[in-house]
């Protein structure tokens, strides 16, 4: 994990503990809650971090108010 940002490998840590035991939906606003940053900043990571990660699959899986990610470890 040494191409990741600081906050970056915090929502990956979250997400990976998170969703250990199968797939888990997200938003961002929830994941920011519970790691100390900001919805933004976490919704502007969740994109570049579906792209980038090897170990947790994250996909873009509804948008109603805000977007919700189905988050997968592989």
């Amino acid at each position: 994990m040494t191409n990741y940002s600081d906050e970056e490998r915090r929502i990956l840590s979250y997400l990976r503990e998170s969703a250990a035991r199968g797939e888990e939906y997200f938003r961002a606003k929830n994941i920011a809650d519970a790691i100390g940053l900001s919805s933004k900043q976490v919704g502007a990571r969740l994109p570049h971090l579906a792209e980038k990660s090897d170990d947790v699959d994250i996909e873009k899986w509804g948008r109603a108010r805000s977007t919700t990610w189905r988050v997968t470890v592989s």
